[in-house]
């Protein structure tokens, strides 16, 4: 197989090693800051400050149940995490950022963003044609949901 992929499936085993080449990169840059790529993972998710339960968590960031608990412990230790009982569903824990937490995110997007400056810029063709796959991984392969049949 070349460098150059011949069709899409040709893709998985260079956007793999392109992950791990990213996250060995990024993971650098979180090293100095004790943390690991799980844990920015996390941070990233709820960056959005609309708090997720913590299945939707997991799945996000490939973390068996168990694994993300410990982590979200360590998070909450350092005052980067909290948790709440979900207000609609009360069997649920939430995951949100603490005000520390938006700040150091805030900061770690920065330098993560400027060490990775380097590697393309907001119009680079391949990223553009990257964002066009993932988008149509995306919808092709989400589910649609079956109507449900009325009664006559």
């Amino acid at each position: 197989m070349s460098d150059l992929p011949g069709s899409t499936a040709d893709l998985l085993p260079l956007l793999t090693r392109a992950e791990r080449l990213l996250a060995r990169r990024v993971g650098g840059v979180l090293a100095d800051e004790s943390l690991s790529i799980e844990a920015w993972r996390v941070l990233c998710l709820l960056a959005d400050g609309l708090g997720h339960p913590m299945t939707e968590i997991a799945a996000a960031a490939s973390l068996p149940p168990g694994t993300l608990t410990k982590l979200v412990d360590q998070l909450v230790d350092r005052n980067l995490v909290f948790r709440r009982v979900d207000a609609i569903d009360r069997r649920r824990i939430r995951a949100y950022l603490t005000a520390r937490g938006r700040r150091e995110h805030e900061r770690l997007a920065a330098r993560i963003h400027a060490d990775l400056a380097d590697l393309a810029t907001p119009d680079d063709p391949a990223l553009a044609t990257l964002a066009t796959l993932l988008t149509n991984l995306t919808t092709r392969l989400t589910p649609t949901p079956t109507p449900t049949p009325t009664p006559a």
